[in-house]
């Protein structure tokens, strides 16, 4: 019987900063695949990195960015690629940034905003997206993230 293989080879990554009281969401527009549409931070896993290694590595490439919290988001956004006639699926992580650290972009992207959740929702592309979002709001921020979510050596 034909199967739909499921491909695990990318990370996708949450970032939030408080600001005034509010939280919002690093959203970038991206300037190759997907050109012109707006996502978190995401990408490949490189040979022998874990899944979480990745996502700080893809957040300090993308955006120069260290967090001052890091949780696997203990959910995976995942999509069907037609052209490939897959599954992917990408464990996600939230990042918590400190409110004055500066966004420094590489070629990825051509601009960025910190925007609320409901404004990133909007701005996003996909429903899976926006699922993400949902479940990252609900979890981390209207509740107290579980402690047995914390990335403790992804901040050493």
């Amino acid at each position: 019987m034909p199967e739909i293989p499921i491909r695990a080879f990318i990370v996708s990554l949450v970032a939030i900063r408080k600001c005034q009281g509010q939280h919002q969401v690093l959203l970038m527009q991206r300037t190759q695949s997907l050109a012109g549409e707006w996502c978190q931070i995401a990408g490949s896993l490189e040979p022998d990195e874990t899944a979480w290694q990745a996502a700080l590595r893809e957040l300090r490439e993308e955006t120069g960015l260290r967090p001052k919290n890091f949780y696997s988001a203990d959910i995976c956004e995942q999509f069907y690629e037609a052209d490939r006639d897959a599954i992917t699926m990408a464990p996600v992580f939230v990042a918590f940034i400190d409110p004055e650290a500066k966004v420094r972009l590489n070629h990825e992207h051509s601009t960025f905003r910190w925007v609320s959740f409901d404004e990133a929702r909007e701005m996003v592309a996909f429903g899976g997206q926006r699922k993400v979002l949902r479940w990252v709001e609900e979890e981390f921020i209207q509740r107290q993230p579980n402690k047995h979510l914390l990335v403790k050596s992804g901040l050493d």
